[in-house]
């Protein structure tokens, strides 16, 4: 991860440095300060370049001139003051580093200012920004040769901030998320002959250096428990399939201390089964497992803050392959709960492995509430596009919790209908459900259904289809292209919003 650094003057060695500026070419003291030592550079810059007019995101390369230990200026922009929050540091962060990663070999340096009339305290803007620039930073270059990412080469951000004592503790504290977002970017990142159900459980049980208690059920003791509908996906591979629950005691003195789960589709590599998938983009499949790494990562991010919450994370992880031993389309399987699936669909498999594992969190944990995770449905691609993940939920003020949640850290959902009218579309005439609809309409609002059959209407539960954001299809201000970590941030913040407040 990039080496952050917290000081309260620039270096005297000469270094590549940023600077925050809001629209109408507002700056800051300290950024001010370092314009009167270039000779007034920076203002310059403003006056002869008028496209830079301060917007978040926007950047102005300067060539430094006169007396200072800045060999080169990038200019970063902010937005209107009045709307600058932390999300707006998040995204001057993220733009900080990769612009200063293009040209710069080792060292980098960032000044944080806060303006007159932004309601962020400096040590909390800092904390932002070096939350944007780690998660900007990120890169999976494990499998090169030879290191080809040029966005790698700056090693160290400094960020100048007045109270670098202050700053570096709240820094400390956001720099948590980025390692549970990272953890989760690795995971989907890595290649399915690589990263198998056994390869994820193993990384789901290193949590328990943290503190976070892990259970793996083996396929033979999901036998037992009458799995059918998990084990059923499972059983045209030669790799053995897992239920891991991840267990956060972090509130022994709660009176209430049932856990909320969060609950995570593993499908480490879908080929859609029997019902086979095109080959045109079937190696995207690899990331099927978005949302069991997005509740591993979350589960990390809250050991490592130790969250004063119950929390138990579960995932189903199991790979879908075709085989003589493979599900047909058409066979009956019976999942835990007792419902029989008529399987019409092999390649509609989460659904299946999401059934089980949200009866899994009920019956052994009786949570307080459930949230699940998955990449479901292209359909949910077709209705949101790539930047609001799908949230499906019958409990207003869960879904209300998520909403807000997501919208604090740019983890955006969007509310979906559920209705008895979509849930008949999923009727079979031999068994009590089948897995897929008979059209093409509704797809992702009647995988939902299916999912809603296996959660106790007593328990608030929320289903967030990430199939569109878990990943980036090209690069934004805090993530490059490829797995984006979604659902890490939001989670952690669901946590200490619904559990902690």
């Amino acid at each position: 991860m990039l080496k952050i650094s917290c000081v309260s003057a620039l270096p005297s060695a000469k270094i590549a440095v940023a600077v925050l500026i809001a629209e109408g070419g507002k700056m800051g003291e300290q950024a001010a300060r370092l314009d009167h030592k270039l000779g007034g550079a920076i203002k310059k810059a403003l006056k002869t370049s008028p496209k830079f007019k301060g917007e978040k995101g926007q950047t102005l390369s300067v060539m430094a001139a006169g007396k200072g230990s800045a060999s080169r200026l990038v200019l970063i922009g902010l937005g209107a003051v009045s709307k600058i929050d932390a999300l707006s540091y998040e995204c001057a962060g993220g733009a900080a580093y990769a612009a200063l990663a293009k040209d710069t070999d080792e060292e980098g340096a960032l000044i944080v200012d806060t303006l007159k009339g932004a309601p962020l305290a400096a040590d909390t803007a800092a904390a932002h920004a070096a939350l944007g620039a780690q998660l900007r930073a990120y890169h999976f270059d494990k499998y090169h040769t030879k290191k080809k990412d040029k966005a790698s080469k700056l090693k160290g951000l400094s960020l100048i901030v007045t109270d670098a004592a202050a700053a570096k503790k709240t820094v400390a504290e956001t720099q948590k998320a980025a390692q549970g977002v990272t953890f989760a970017r690795d995971l989907v990142s890595e290649p399915a002959n690589t990263l198998d159900p056994a390869a994820m459980a193993q990384a789901a049980q290193s949590l328990k250096e943290l503190g976070v208690e892990v259970e793996v059920l083996s396929r033979a003791q999901m036998e037992k428990l009458g799995m059918g509908s998990i084990l059923g996906v499972a059983q045209g591979s030669e790799k053995p399939p897992f239920m891991v629950a991840m267990n956060w005691k972090g509130d022994a003195s709660a009176k209430d201390k049932r856990p909320l789960a969060l609950v995570g589709k593993g499908v480490t590599f879908d080929t859609g089964g029997i019902s086979l998938k095109p080959g045109p983009g079937m190696g995207d499949m690899k990331y099927d497992m978005a949302g069991a790494a997005a509740v591993i990562g979350a589960m990390k991010a809250i050991a490592l803050r130790k969250a004063k919450a119950n929390v138990v994370g579960i995932v189903g992880l199991v790979e879908n392959m075709p085989s003589g031993r493979a599900m047909r389309p058409g066979d009956v399987i019976k999942s835990a709960a007792g419902h029989t699936i008529e399987v019409l669909n092999t390649d509609a498999e989460g659904r299946l492995v999401l059934a089980d594992a949200l009866w899994y969190a009920q019956h052994q944990y009786k949570p307080r509430a459930i949230v699940d995770l998955a990449t479901l449905t292209g359909a949910i691609r077709i209705a949101l596009g790539f930047k609001y993940a799908g949230l499906f939920s019958p409990d207003d003020a869960l879904a209300e919790a998520l909403l807000a949640a997501g919208k604090t850290v740019d983890e955006p959902v969007w509310r979906m209908p559920m209705h008895d009218s979509f849930d008949k579309m999923i009727d079979s005439p031999i068994a009590d459900m089948k897995n897929i609809s008979d059209g093409p309409f509704g797809g992702s609002i009647t995988a939902a259904q299916f999912l809603k059959r296996f959660v106790n209407k007593a328990t608030p539960w929320a289903h967030l289809d990430i199939a569109g954001v878990a990943w980036a299809q090209k690069e934004t201000a805090i993530c490059p292209k490829g797995a984006s970590g979604y659902g890490v941030r939001l989670l952690d913040r669901l946590v200490a919003s619904f559990c902690e407040a």
